[in-house]
C-alpha cells in the first residue's frame, strides 16, 4: 500500500506546492511509483507539470462528489510512473458542500483507499488554509510533511498546524505521524534566515529534515512553463536539494538506493 504524505501549511508562499510536484518526481526518478493529488482549488500542482486546469472536463471535485471514477479523473504528470489527480477551481466549491455531509472529514481517504495498493506514494498538495479540505488532506494522510520558510510567521504557522494534527488525532482517531519540517526559500547570506533555521533545529529537534531547499530563481519559474525543476533545470541547486530531499525520505522509510542502484536507474530512466 502507498505511503501518503500529505505537504501542508496553512500559511501561504511556504514552497508547498514546489514541494509536493518536486518531492513527487524525484520519488518517481528514484524508481517509485507516485500519485501526486492536487486538493488546493488554485490548481497551481495541475498547472505546473503541465495541465491546464480550465481546460479539464473533470478533475478530483467530481471523484469527490460526483461519484466518476478517479482512474478516469487521472493524467499523467510528466514522467513514466508519476500521476495526477488535478484539481481546478470549481474545487472551492467542495468546502461548502463538505459542512453538511456524513463523515465529512473521510472523503479523500475513502477516495485514496481505491487507489493505494497501485502506488508507492501519494502526495496531497493542501490547500494554504485549515479549511475542510486540508482536514480531508491531513485524514488520509499516514504522515505530514511542514514546509517552513525563515521567517517568524512561517514558524507560527507550523505551531498551529502541529495544534491541528493533534486535534485530528484526538477526536477523529486517525494515525498522523509528522514526517518531518522542511526548510524552503532558503537564503545562507540572510543572517536572520541563519539564525532561524538554527531555532527551528533545536525546537524541533530530530524533526527537522537534514535538506535544505534553497531560494532559486529555476525553482520560482519553472511551473509558470507547466514544468518541474527536473524538466526545467535539472542541474540547478533546487533540482540537487529535491532530489537529496526524495533519498532522505526513502532512507526515513528504509527504502534506501546505494550509488550503483541510483546510477543504474538513472541510466534506465535516460534511455527510455
Amino acid at each position: 500500500m502507498a505511503k501518503i504524505i500529505a505537504i501542508a501549511n496553512q500559511k501561504g508562499g511556504t514552497g508547498k506546492t514546489t514541494t509536493a510536484m518536486n518531492l513527487g518526481i524525484y520519488l518517481a526518478v528514484l524508481g517509485k511509483k507516485v500519485l501526486l493529488a492536487d486538493l488546493d482549488p488554485q490548481g497551481n500542482a495541475t498547472g505546473g507539470v503541465g495541465i491546464k486546469p480550465e481546460n479539464l472536463a473533470v478533475h478530483i471535485y467530481h471523484a469527490l462528489f460526483e461519484k466518476v471514477p478517479a482512474r478516469d479523473v487521472m493524467r499523467s504528470a510528466g514522467f513514466f510512473g508519476y500521476d495526477l489527480l488535478p484539481a481546478a477551481p470549481d474545487l472551492a466549491g467542495a468546502t461548502v458542500e463538505l459542512v453538511d455531509l456524513p463523515e465529512r472529514e473521510f472523503k479523500l481517504k475513502n477516495l485514496l483507499h481505491n487507489l493505494a495498493a497501485d502506488y508507492d506514494y501519494i502526495i496531497i498538495d493542501c490547500p494554504p488554509s485549515l479549511g475542510l479540505l486540508t482536514i480531508n488532506g491531513l485524514v488520509a494522510a499516514d504522515e505530514v510533511l511542514i514546509p517552513v520558510q525563515c521567517e517568524f510567521f512561517s514558524i507560527q504557522g507550523l505551531n498551529q498546524l502541529q495544534d491541528t494534527i493533534n486535534l485530528i488525532r484526538d477526536n477523529i482517531g486517525t494515525k498522523l505521524d509528522i514526517l518531518g519540517a522542511l526548510i524552503t526559500l532558503y537564503d545562507r547570506r540572510n543572517v536572520s534566515a541563519r539564525n532561524i533555521a538554527k531555532d527551528l533545529r533545536r525546537s524541533f529537534e530530530g524533526r527537522v529534515f537534514d535538506t535544505v531547499i534553497p531560494r532559486s530563481v529555476a525553482l520560482a519559474d519553472a511551473p509558470g512553463r507547466g514544468q518541474t525543476i527536473y524538466h526545467a533545470a535539472p542541474d540547478s541547486p533546487g533540482a540537487t536539494a529535491y532530489k537529496q530531499l526524495a533519498q532522505e525520505i526513502l532512507n526515513i522509510h528504509g527504502g534506501i538506493l546505494n550509488d550503483n542502484e541510483e546510477k543504474d536507474l538513472e541510466e534506465d530512466i535516460s534511455e527510455e
